[in-house]
């Protein structure tokens, strides 16, 4: 590689700039680490031998924090087209040649291992014999970091529930769950008769907030009802949140069975107040996944929806 960029990319030039990429994506250095499997100063060496190569001063860093200069914001619009065309080549060579290679980035909600053999784990199962050259680059997220995922590229799928609805994403039902509204034992409501629990009473508690998406045939009027006051991006740190006793929040009803069984937790009205959580597959609406990730979504969703031909309800089983 010469040390003066004259128009032609080698592979070292691409490597360094997939960690510029991930740099201004994750906003500084010690943002990317996890990310890239380097250190703070191996990264910052690759940015700087890109800067060194390029001749331009990409980055502001420093007490004052990171920083893209005018020339970054360029050099990264400028990659992030690059790297959409690499893809775009790698899908018309796998579709000229039948045969798929490359990445498949998939997100999933930290908590969706609680429905054990779902379709999910067989799709991935499934889709890894048929395309062995595919890498297959699986996450857990909060919700709302799978639904950024996406729509940053950092993901081609996400399988999730919606913390809000974005226009910007494609979405398909997959499957659904039912979540009952649950407090720990050291919670005042614990041992208050079922009569009593109107929506008033509850209504003064401390509630964890829910999905965006949630539903349920009672929710409008109990919502009115409800003070959210704290939120917990996965099912653990919902059920840490209710366990410490300060805090209502919906939980699948299997998921909570262990602490019920142990007098830890008690579903309230479960029989009026219970919700519905849909969990979608979701791409980006604006740019074509690829052909990688097409052929896995459509295998996805054949497999869920050949579970019963329609929405199917997921039963939790590790927890149980």
């Amino acid at each position: 590689m010469s040390t003066v960029f004259q128009g032609q990319l080698g592979e070292t030039d691409l490597r360094l700039l997939r960690v510029f990429n991930t740099v201004a994506e994750k906003g500084g250095f010690t943002a990317a680490e996890v990310t890239l499997g380097k250190s703070k100063s191996a990264i910052s060496a690759d940015v700087s031998a890109l800067e060194t190569r390029l001749g331009l001063t990409l980055c502001q860093r420093g007490r004052g924090g990171f920083a893209l200069t005018a020339e970054g914001v360029q050099v990264r619009d400028a990659t992030l087209r690059l790297l959409a065309d690499l893809d775009s080549f790698r899908d018309q060579v796998n579709l000229a040649r039948g045969h798929l290679s490359g990445t498949l980035t998939l997100h999933v909600t930290d908590n969706i291992v609680t429905y054990g053999e779902s379709p999910l784990v067989h799709v991935l199962g499934d889709f890894a014999h048929r395309h062995p050259d595919v890498f297959i680059q699986v996450a857990s997220a909060p919700a709302s970091e799978v639904e950024q995922a996406v729509l940053d590229g950092r993901a081609a799928i996400g399988v999730s529930v919606l913390p809000r609805l974005v226009p910007a994403l494609d979405l398909v039902p997959l499957f659904q769950e039912t979540l009952h509204l649950f407090c720990g034992a050291r919670h005042p409501l614990f041992e208050v008769p079922a009569d009593r629990l109107t929506p008033e009473v509850i209504g003064a508690c401390r509630v964890v907030e829910v999905s965006a998406g949630a539903t349920g045939p009672l929710w409008p009027v109990w919502r009115e009802h409800l003070r959210f006051s704290a939120h917990a991006g996965s099912i653990d740190a919902r059920a840490i949140l209710l366990l410490s006793g300060a805090f209502l929040g919906f939980l699948p009803p299997d998921y909570a069975a262990p602490w019920v069984r142990e007098g830890q937790m008690r579903a309230l009205n479960p029989e009026r107040l219970h919700l519905t959580n849909i969990f979608h597959v979701m791409t980006r609406r604006a740019t074509p996944p690829g052909l990688i990730a097409e052929e896995f979504k459509a295998m996805l969703v054949a497999a869920y929806a050949a579970e019963t031909g329609e929405l199917p309800e997921m039963r939790p089983t590790a927890a149980g």
